[in-house]
């Protein structure tokens, strides 16, 4: 049976999951700004930075739990967490100015770039929630329940930093400010 705490933190999670995916899907609906802060521009590269970062935390975090070395492995989740957590706000703020950058129709990479794009932001949506529980179940030390949840949310959310990175990338010769 869960407890009370338990269940306030699940709902929790719940509740944050929803209001970060409903903020970003209104984030589509934005006219673009009039005009755009000169700072703006740089959001794109520090995001791919803070995915990357991201990416190499998590890679080895993983290297670290396999070694049995469970303060490391927190620790480096957590700043993973925090990273992933200012990625998530300087990417509304780049999105809240109405920013929208398009891959060239005639390139040949579009096919490549779209499933791209699409699988990263499918896993975004859902990888959310699934680090959240993980997180919870391993600082609340439910360790099988964490292991469980982490089988599924570490390479889900590994695939998410990785592709943000590609994302960028691909699409980074075609901004226009």
């Amino acid at each position: 049976m869960k407890s009370y705490s338990e269940k306030f933190y699940l709902r929790l999670i719940t509740v944050l999951s929803v209001v970060v995916f409903g903020l970003v899907f209104l984030l589509s609906l934005l006219p673009k700004a009039e005009t755009i802060p000169v700072f703006v521009k740089n959001l794109p590269l520090l995001n791919a930075t803070l995915n990357g970062s991201t990416a190499i935390l998590l890679c080895i975090s993983y290297y670290f739990i396999r070694r049995k070395k469970v303060s490391v492995h927190r620790k480096l989740n957590i700043t993973a967490c925090v990273l992933s957590t200012i990625f998530l706000l300087s990417y509304v703020t780049f999105h809240s100015y109405g920013v929208e950058t398009r891959f060239p129709a005639d390139n040949p990479l579009r096919p490549v770039y779209l499933f791209i794009l699409s699988s990263h932001i499918l896993l975004a949506a859902i990888v959310l929630p699934l680090v959240l529980i993980s997180l919870y179940r391993g600082l609340s030390n439910q360790v099988a329940m964490h292991r469980k949840i982490a089988r599924w949310a570490f390479p889900v959310w590994l695939y998410v930093a990785v592709t943000g990175v590609v994302v960028y990338l691909m699409i980074a010769p075609y901004y226009r400010f």
